[in-house]
Parts: structure tokens; C-alpha cells; sequence
């Protein structure tokens, strides 16, 4: 009896501890809209509500960080039960830097928007990546929630598109910079945004792995498609 009872508190801040790390997810997925839309429509105070948001992801973050080491000591977990410890950590770690990313976008809108440049940027290119990256967060919330691997293994695989559109308007860039020497200020500023963009990608399918290691016991991070496939059957 006193077992199950250890266990059922267990699993209470196992449960507790994850509803965080989703609140956390969300509080990022709501960065990341506000920085589109910032960029999108060289909104000056979607960009601040970015920057202001930051601190407290980070503070989420350190808490998280400490209640994970707290059941660590306390319970000593084996197996799955660590695994899927570890996993909420790192993937904290991505939200944070998600968070970074979103911020990033946020301080060079506002710079644009101060340098009177705004206009002459074709921001609309970068649209499609954004959704792509966005997209590529919201489902790996919604597969580190659920525990879904072939959710996972879906994201790992369009983040292959996201990369495939990064250097797609990476080449643009390189023709409008060829075209036009005026274009290359506006252009770097572009290209530093794309990049911003694909790195939130990054971290989507870091999580996404996560999930597979949780399940599986299998650390995927620098497996080919094919492998994690097959750790999958």
C-alpha cells in the first residue's frame, strides 16, 4: 500500500511538471505569433510584447529546472520515468532558446522599423517559412503531450521543408543582392530573420527526438530518416 501510494504522488509531479513545460510551450507559441505578426506588419508593440514576454520564459524555465532536480533527488527514478525527466529538461532548454529566437526577430523588427527601412524589404517572402516554423512548434507541443512518435517522426520530417524554404530565399537574397548593390543592407537583415526562422525548426525537431528517446530509450539526434524509421517498427 504505502508503494502505490509513493507512486501516485509520483505520478502527480510527473503530471504537475508537464502541465508547466506545456504552459511554457504555449507562452513561446504566443512569442512567435507576435514576432510574425511584428514582421509581417513592422508592428513596433508586437515586437515589445515579444521582448517583454522573455523574462518570463526564462524565469519558467530555472523553476522548471529546479523542480525536475527536486524529483530526481527525492524519487529517484529509473528507466522511463528518467528518461522522460531528462526530456522535459532539454526540452525546456529548446523552449527557452525558441523564446531567444523569437526575440531576436523582435529587437531587428524594431530596428528596421527605427531606420525607416521597412518599406524597402520584401518581408512577405519570408512568410511561408514562418508558418512552417510555427506549425513545426505547435505540433511537437502537441506530440510531447501525447508521447506520439510517428507525430515526432513527422516533424523530423518536415523540417526537411523548412530547411528546403530557408535556402530557397537564401538564393533569392543572393539574386537580389547581384542585381541590385542597394539591396544588400535590407537583404542581410532578411537573411539574419530566415535564419532565426529555421533555427525555431531546429528546436522543433529536438523535441520531437526527445519524444522518441522517452519512448523508445533510443537517442535518435544524429540517426538518418531511415534509422528512426526502423527504431520505430
Amino acid at each position: 500500500m504505502p508503494d502505490k501510494h509513493l507512486s501516485t504522488q509520483f505520478d502527480s509531479e510527473l503530471n504537475g511538471v508537464s502541465s508547466r513545460v506545456m504552459e511554457m510551450g504555449g507562452l513561446v507559441e504566443s512569442q512567435i505569433r507576435q514576432a510574425v505578426y511584428a514582421l509581417s506588419h513592422f508592428h513596433a508593440e508586437a515586437a515589445t510584447q515579444v521582448l517583454e514576454t522573455e523574462p518570463r520564459v526564462n524565469n519558467m524555465e530555472v523553476e522548471i529546472d529546479r523542480e525536475l532536480s527536486s524529483i530526481i533527488a527525492r524519487r529517484q527514478p529509473t528507466a522511463r520515468d528518467l528518461r522522460l525527466l531528462m526530456a522535459i529538461s532539454k526540452t525546456c532548454a529548446n523552449l527557452e532558446r525558441v523564446g531567444d529566437e523569437a526575440a531576436k526577430i523582435a529587437r531587428m523588427v524594431k530596428s528596421i522599423i527605427d531606420s525607416g527601412s521597412a518599406r524597402a524589404l520584401p518581408a512577405s517572402e519570408l512568410r511561408v517559412e514562418a508558418d512552417l516554423a510555427s506549425g513545426l512548434l505547435r505540433k511537437a507541443l502537441d506530440a510531447f503531450a501525447r508521447l506520439d512518435t510517428q507525430a515526432a517522426l513527422a516533424i523530423l520530417k518536415e523540417d526537411d521543408l523548412l530547411d528546403a524554404e530557408f535556402d530557397g530565399f537564401v538564393r533569392k537574397l543572393i539574386t537580389y543582392m547581384m542585381e541590385d548593390p542597394r539591396t544588400i543592407s535590407p537583404s542581410l537583415d532578411l537573411l539574419f530573420l530566415a535564419k532565426a526562422l529555421e533555427r525555431i525548426g531546429d528546436h522543433a525537431k529536438n523535441i520531437a527526438e526527445f519524444i522518441i528517446y522517452v519512448v523508445k530509450g533510443e537517442d535518435v539526434r544524429h540517426a538518418s530518416l531511415a534509422d528512426i524509421e526502423s527504431a520505430l517498427r
